[in-house]
């Protein structure tokens, strides 16, 4: 057993184990859609209609990651081993759908009447190490972000151990945080701000295009034409209930979702935050003084250690992301856990998920609170993260191979 390949259609067809044909599992998707709605009336009545719905588009998010198969990690593995760029290019539409609805927004500072502020950090030293350790964990253990939290929702045991640990390493990593965050840097930095949203717009839909460009040209070149997508196991609304879904409908449908957020929380969609919230209240119940680290001395962040973590809008969508997934997987018939999983797999999953926690705290958040929401609300530290982030994958897929993990590779003409 390897760890799950969430872009695998795109070099394999999906007719590749037998029929195709899956049955729903009716008990995980009752239990699943029970869960999220009591909780989303329960988080309703206790915090606001706002919680309630940030916890219903959280499991949403997580319906679509799992039937659009959206992965990071593997999108990015492909083109690094075997040049095939869809994921990539799938990537740059969902950034190019959120900066036309998110700069407009920025700008004018509201939503439909609320206000909004986008996700920024520092640029520097920091960013720099944290994202690129990020990209060498989220090829060891399997999984981003997002993708760590849709796959142990679909029941990807491997997976658990990679989020046990990066919660493990977001908690370490807001131990550090002040000393790196003392590093050089030049602070954070706005395009809206600095240049205007209308040409920040224009600069960042050139450059998502470039990028998309460039995977073509390196594909056609490797390979002599692009891949085409995999032939689909079902039709109508069978493929819709069950999945897999087109990849670039789930960019579309990911960058929406990441708006809705901006509209309802007043900032962009964030995952990781909460996993160092969840490691430091374990810790704290475990004698340690978390409330003295210089990280929870933000009134924010400390009015949020001292709350329960349902009143956290990021742990309220997580828990429904992972919800979500389930509910997924059940509908396609694929919720089937298994801990069987290989010793070296495990120590990687392990290492993996110790560096997507530490990198994430460093540089400002993941692939969705740095990359995703911070390319959206036109921060230069999205786009310093990327290059970090892609060179640490660089490293993290030629380190695959030592642990068992595969390498997908000779994805045909």
């Amino acid at each position: 057993m390897t760890d799950l390949s969430v872009d695998a259609r795109l070099l394999v067809s999906d007719r590749s184990s037998g029929s195709g044909q899956h049955s729903i599992n009716t008990t995980v998707v009752a239990i699943g859609l029970a869960a999220l709605g009591a909780g989303a009336l329960a988080l309703g009545q206790a915090y606001g209609w706002r919680q309630g719905a940030l916890f219903v588009l959280g499991g949403g998010l997580g319906l679509v990651l799992y039937h659009a198969l959206f992965g990071f990690t593997s999108a990015w593995r492909v083109f690094i081993a075997d040049g095939r760029g869809a994921g990539l290019r799938a990537q740059m539409l969902m950034l190019a759908v959120a900066v036309v609805l998110f700069f407009p927004a920025l700008g004018s500072g509201s939503v439909f009447g609320q206000a909004v502020r986008g996700e920024y950090g520092a640029v520097g030293v920091s960013v720099l190490v944290g994202a690129f350790l990020f990209g060498i964990g989220m090829q060891l253990g399997g999984g981003c972000a997002s993708g760590t939290l849709y796959t142990a929702g679909g029941g990807n045991t491997r997976m658990l151990v990679t989020l046990s640990a990066f919660i493990i390493g977001s908690t370490i990593g807001a131990l550090h945080l002040p000393w790196w965050s003392a590093q050089p840097n030049i602070g954070p930095v706005s395009l809206i701000s600095n240049l205007g949203w209308a040409p920040a717009l224009a600069i960042s839909l050139v450059a998502f295009a470039a990028i998309a460009l460039l995977t073509r040209v390196v594909e056609k070149n490797k390979h002599g034409t692009l891949l085409g997508g995999a032939e689909p196991q079902h039709r109508g609304w069978r493929r819709a209930l069950q999945g897999p879904w087109p990849l670039l409908a789930g960019a579309v449908a990911l960058a929406l979702g990441n708006f809705a957020t901006l509209y309802l929380a007043g900032r962009p969609w964030g995952v990781t935050s909460a996993f160092a919230l969840w490691g430091s209240k374990l810790a704290e119940f475990a004698g340690a003084d978390v409330a003295s680290w210089g990280y929870w001395q933000v009134p924010a962040r400390a009015a949020s250690l001292h709350q329960s973590v349902f009143a956290d809008i990021t742990s309220v969508m997580d828990f429904g992301i992972i919800l979500g997934a389930m509910i997924a997987a059940g509908l396609a018939g694929k919720f089937a856990p298994s801990w069987r999983i290989p010793a070296r797999s495990l120590i990687a999953a392990v290492a993996g998920g110790l560096l997507l926690g530490y990198g994430a705290r460093l540089a400002y958040g993941c692939n969705i609170g740095a990359y995703f929401s911070g390319i959206a609300s036109g921060s230069l530290h999205g786009w310093v993260w990327l290059v970090a982030a892609f060179a640490g994958s660089v490293i993290g897929t030629r380190l695959r191979p030592v642990f068992g993990l595969s390498v997908e590779r000779g994805g045909g003409a």
